[in-house]
C-alpha cells in the first residue's frame, strides 16, 4: 500500500454548515479555519509531504463584499496567529494563484509566509489563493507566447513538462488524492492540469465537520485504490 505523497483539499460547505445551525456564514468560515489548523497538523503526523488547500478561488470575488472582507480578515488571522507554529514545525508555505490586484497588505502577508518558511523541509503547505485553474493555464500559455515572440522558446520545445514549468505549481508534485467536502462532486476550477491522474474522494459532510479520522480514512481508501495510469496492472497481464 502506497501513501499519497500529495493531498489536495477543496474545503467546501462552510456557509451551509453555518446556515444549518442558524448562524451567519462568517461563523462557518471561522470554524473552517480551526479545522484547517487541525488538518495541517494531522497531515504532518500522518507523514503527508504535501498538502494543498483551496482557500480562495478567483470566482469567490463575486460573493458579497462583507463576506469577502471577513475572509480576508481570517486569512490575516491565520497567518499572523499560526505562521510561527508552522515555521517551528518545519512547514514550508507556498502560495499559488494570481497576485496581481491583491491589496498590498494581503500580498505582503503571503510573501512574509513564504519568505519565513522558505528553508523548511518537514512538510509543504500550498495555499491556493485568488486561484483559478483556467486562469493559471491561460497565464502560462500567455507567458510562453511572449517568450516565443521574443525568440526565447520555439513551438517544438513546448512539451507537457516544459508547459508545467510555467504553471503556478512548478516544482510541486501533482496531487495523488483530492478530497472535497460539502457533498458536491466537481473540481470547481481547481488544479485542472495537475489532477489528470489524481484519485478523488467526495465527502457529504461540510468542511467544519472534517476531522482527523476523515483524513486518515481518506488516506486508507487511497491506499486500497488500484492506480494504473493508463496501463495494465501486472496481475491482469496474461502469462
Amino acid at each position: 500500500m502506497t501513501k499519497p505523497a500529495h493531498i489536495a483539499i477543496i474545503m467546501d460547505g462552510n456557509g451551509r454548515w453555518a446556515k444549518a445551525r442558524g448562524m451567519p456564514r462568517t461563523a462557518g468560515h471561522r470554524a473552517g479555519v480551526e479545522v484547517l489548523r487541525k488538518t495541517v497538523r494531522a497531515a504532518g503526523e500522518a507523514g503527508i509531504g504535501w498538502l494543498t488547500v483551496y482557500a480562495f478561488s478567483s470566482e469567490n470575488w463575486s460573493r458579497p463584499a462583507a463576506e469577502i472582507n471577513d475572509l480576508m480578515g481570517l486569512l490575516k488571522l491565520f497567518i499572523r496567529r499560526d505562521l510561527a507554529e508552522l515555521h517551528q514545525n518545519g512547514v514550508k508555505v507556498r502560495v499559488i494563484g494570481d497576485r496581481k490586484g491583491l491589496k498590498p497588505d494581503i500580498k505582503a502577508l503571503l510573501e512574509e509566509a513564504e519568505a519565513l518558511t522558505h528553508d523548511n523541509t518537514a512538510m509543504n503547505l500550498v495555499i491556493a489563493f485568488n486561484y483559478g485553474a483556467r486562469d493559471e493555464i491561460a497565464r502560462a500559455a500567455a507567458k510562453i507566447a511572449r517568450m516565443a515572440a521574443g525568440g526565447e522558446i520555439t513551438a517544438d520545445q513546448v512539451t507537457e513538462d516544459t508547459f508545467a514549468a510555467f504553471l503556478d505549481t512548478a516544482g510541486i508534485p501533482d496531487p495523488d488524492l483530492i478530497i472535497r467536502t460539502g457533498g458536491d462532486q466537481r473540481l470547481s476550477n481547481f488544479l485542472l492540469w495537475q489532477a489528470a491522474y489524481a484519485e478523488f474522494i467526495y465527502l457529504p459532510g461540510h468542511w467544519p465537520d472534517f476531522s482527523r479520522d476523515d483524513l486518515l480514512a481518506a488516506i486508507e481508501t487511497f491506499e486500497n485504490r488500484d492506480r494504473r495510469f493508463g496501463g495494465v496492472a501486472a496481475r491482469d497481464v496474461a502469462s
